[in-house]
């Protein structure tokens, strides 16, 4: 199938860092409304939502950028570095600044839920619509959990700092975020390699969230969103759809999805039943303001 929006893939250089980044066109669309979409720890951002951007229907141009370590993003000496949650804002707002986009539709799927999650708190007034996808700190109702679930990242990312470990760093990370994933020799090894392609990058992405995870308030952060469509797989554990349907009876403004059939993968698993959610929801987003 061609893809219905034309692709234009930039560049954008800070002092830090070299930011790549696409924009997905379809002038067809009206009215003009953008969205950004930012994907997780491992994977760049065309893999993780070029099948999802293909059915999109209300959103006539879409930002997909690369986050720090993962994907065509580097840092000027092309090394591997440590960074912060707030650097990954800080870089999406550079961004969006350059681009003039003030007003947005934001999405985040697991580390770039987080950064989605920490943007709106900090601009509030740029973000219309949000969407999640298992995003990270929303993991377990209990926090002590939560935090416990980090650690297991941790040691994951000593594996992927290790030469002859990464592959055994990967499958620790995916036995931790997807325990009742359905695997396969085929799309496990596809998952490995995907999540591979910069094993340190990886790492940095993982500990990135794990110190965030040490200074931020989730109550505070969840209480500063505004309509959130938050979707989960339905292989994931309890505890994680146990949070969210805690959240949707408690917050008028949380609304969850489970997608049948799918894990912590559900964006590469189900890209067009996550789009069409998206769409229809946008559409009861502004029928309802």
């Amino acid at each position: 199938m061609k893809h219905p929006f034309s692709v234009d893939k930039q560049s954008l250089t800070l002092s830090d860092q070299h930011i790549v980044y696409r924009i997905y066109r379809n002038p067809d669309i009206k009215p003009s409304r953008r969205l950004v979409l930012l994907h997780g720890a491992g994977v760049a951002g065309v893999d993780t939502w070029e099948h999802i951007t293909a059915f999109l229907t209300q959103w006539s141009e879409v930002l997909v950028p690369d986050q720090r370590g993962m994907g065509d993003t580097y840092f000027p000496d092309k090394k591997e570095h440590p960074f912060a949650a707030q650097e990954l804002v800080a870089d999406l707002n550079a961004l969006v600044d350059h681009l003039g986009w003030w007003q947005f539709d934001l999405a985040g799927y697991s580390l770039g839920g987080l950064i989605s999650l920490l943007f709106k708190q900090q601009h509030s007034d740029r973000v219309g619509k949000q969407y999640l996808l298992e995003s990270a700190v929303l993991d377990r109702p209990c926090w002590e959990t939560t935090v416990e679930l980090r650690n297991q990242f941790s040691e994951a990312a000593l594996n992927l700092r290790g030469a002859v470990q990464v592959e055994k760093g990967i499958v620790n990370f995916l036995d931790a975020i997807s325990p009742n994933r359905k695997v396969s020799p085929q799309v496990e090894k596809l998952t490995v390699s995907r999540l591979g392609a910069r094993p340190e990058g990886f790492a940095n992405a993982l500990d990135c969230v794990t110190q965030a995870v040490k200074q931020i308030d989730r109550e505070e952060l969840v209480a500063a969103q505004g309509d959130v469509t938050s979707f989960i797989g339905g292989n994931s554990v309890d505890l994680m759809h146990q949070y969210q349907r805690e959240l949707a009876e408690r917050l008028p403004n949380w609304h969850y999805f489970l997608m049948a059939g799918t894990d912590h993968s559900l964006p590469f698993q189900k890209p067009r039943q996550i789009a069409r959610v998206m769409n229809d929801e946008l559409q009861r987003y502004i029928t309802n303001k």
